[in-house]
């Protein structure tokens, strides 16, 4: 299955800007936002604070829910 990037909007230190996302990354990074009751500004400005310059910010993003959903993976089923 091919699925291009789209160019989704995110204000970033009072300036927005734009990514480009497939659907599946921007609908995952918009879940753990919700998830963690933060605006996806908020979470997307600590990504950007975290990547280090030679990493785009699409890029960052993507590595996030990669890592955010692996962990999850790893811990396993949550008791409820």
């Amino acid at each position: 299955m091919t699925q291009r990037p789209r160019k989704h909007s995110l204000t970033l230190k009072g300036h927005r800007t734009s990514v480009s996302l497939e659907d599946d990354f921007w609908y995952a990074f918009k879940q753990i936002a919700d998830d963690a009751n933060i605006p996806l500004n908020v979470l997307a400005a600590r990504i950007d604070a975290d990547r280090g310059l030679d990493t785009g910010l699409a890029t960052a993003i993507r590595l996030y829910v990669l890592r955010h959903f692996r962990d999850a993976a790893a811990r396993g089923p949550s008791a409820e």
